[in-house]
């Protein structure tokens, strides 16, 4: 079975209308192990929703003096394009991704391969909820739910447990678009 390096990660979003982002966290998996792990704030350059604030507690306040996403995509384009992009409910964090790059005019690749830890749940065990939340406590991994540094971390570890459990991970990979 092929090995890749796996780029997990997780958005913070500042309002409902998920085309931006306030936060990201990036955690790297190479060879069975976590070997990098990103984070920042992002100005998102947009309104903040009260919903979104107390369920991250990410403010404007937070954010002013963090980059953009258009300053903060040189950083982590390197990490993003180094290995499957991976996160849980992934088509979400990928939207927004996508949302994010269109609204700067960044040019990055027309798709990306990614894994879903929620649609391999899904399939690995069925008849459980796969909430983040419910999967790490069914793991017993720690998690501070809504801070993106934590929720990648999570997914990554849930994915590990996915391959240590003797999944064929790389069965799931899906392709998305992304211009």
């Amino acid at each position: 079975m092929a090995q890749y390096q796996y780029v997990v990660f997780d958005v913070e979003t500042p309002n409902r209308a998920n085309n931006r982002m306030s936060a990201v966290g990036i955690t790297v998996i190479r060879d069975g192990a976590v070997t990098d792990e990103l984070y920042s704030l992002v100005n998102p350059e947009t309104h903040f929703d009260a919903f979104n604030t107390e369920l991250t507690g990410i403010s404007a306040e937070t954010v002013q003096d963090a980059p953009s996403f258009a300053a903060l995509w040189p950083q982590i384009e390197p990490v993003m394009r180094s290995g499957i992009l991976v996160a849980h409910n992934a088509v979400f964090d990928l939207s927004v991704l996508r949302h994010c790059l269109r609204s700067y005019g960044i040019s990055w690749k027309p798709y990306t391969r990614y894994l879903c830890t929620v649609q391999i749940g899904r399939r690995l065990l069925p008849g459980m909820r796969h909430n983040l939340d419910v999967m790490c406590r069914h793991y017993g991994i720690a998690l501070q739910h809504h801070q993106a540094a934590s929720d990648s971390r999570a997914c990554a570890e849930i994915l590990l447990r996915y391959m240590k459990d003797g999944a064929d991970v790389n069965s799931f990979i899906r392709t998305f678009r992304l211009i």
